[in-house]
């Protein structure tokens, strides 16, 4: 069976575009700055532009919109940032494709009745909440969110033993975070905002799952 085609669109350094592969997707990423350490096939350009002329072919397309907008630290800085998730919205359903859009807590109130995934929930050392809407006729089923029983580093200091690690901002720690997170090729750049690719790799086995007509 021919692999399917995944669109990951605002890229960065490829963590969702990892899970994909290792569920074994083909991926294209785009993103409209240049992305050397991207360990895919790679489009540099504008993602809304892209996915209007070319979404329709993909199997399935994955939006991780700018998050700084709605995040924590950039609110407290009075940084201003662009609103992409609706304009990303409507071109992602006018393709016709299944897709998803990621983001953070933050940005929950434009998103619809989106699932939950945090790193306990994988076995990694980090809890990294991100948030997934579903469209184009793909849905997933929130699972199970275990308490957080262990203490997490402050941000952007060491990790105590005992500890999870944070890895946002200017943390301490690439090694550790590569590893925590698995994605051994990115430098601190990418750890601070990408997606552990174990999220990824859920979606994509659901979205398989769905196609075979398998509940996830």
């Amino acid at each position: 069976m021919n692999r399917p085609r995944v669109l990951d669109l605002y890229c960065c350094q490829g963590g969702a575009a990892k899970g994909y592969a290792d569920a074994g997707f083909e991926v294209t990423g785009v993103d409209i700055a240049p992305q050397p350490r991207y360990p895919y096939a790679f489009v540099q350009a504008d993602a809304i532009d892209f996915v209007r002329e070319c979404g329709a072919g993909f199997d399935f397309i994955h939006a991780s919109p700018p998050c700084q907008l709605d995040s924590d630290c950039q609110r407290i800085q009075s940084n201003t940032h662009p609103d992409l998730i609706d304009p990303t919205r409507a071109a992602l359903e006018a393709t016709g494709c299944p897709w998803v859009i990621e983001n953070v807590r933050g940005a929950l109130p434009k998103l619809r009745t989106p699932v939950l995934l945090c790193g306990g929930m994988f076995g990694l050392a980090t809890y990294r909440h991100r948030y997934f809407e579903t469209g184009g006729g793909f849905h997933v089923v929130q699972p199970r969110h275990l308490r957080h029983t262990v203490p997490q580093a402050k941000m952007g200091r060491p990790v105590p033993p005992g500890h999870y690690g944070q890895f946002i901002g200017n943390f301490s720690g690439v090694s550790l975070a590569r590893e925590v997170m698995g994605v051994a090729w990115m430098n601190r750049d990418g750890i601070r905002e990408c997606i552990p690719p174990a999220y990824t790799e859920w979606i994509a086995t659901a979205y398989l799952a769905s196609r075979l007509g398998v509940a996830a």
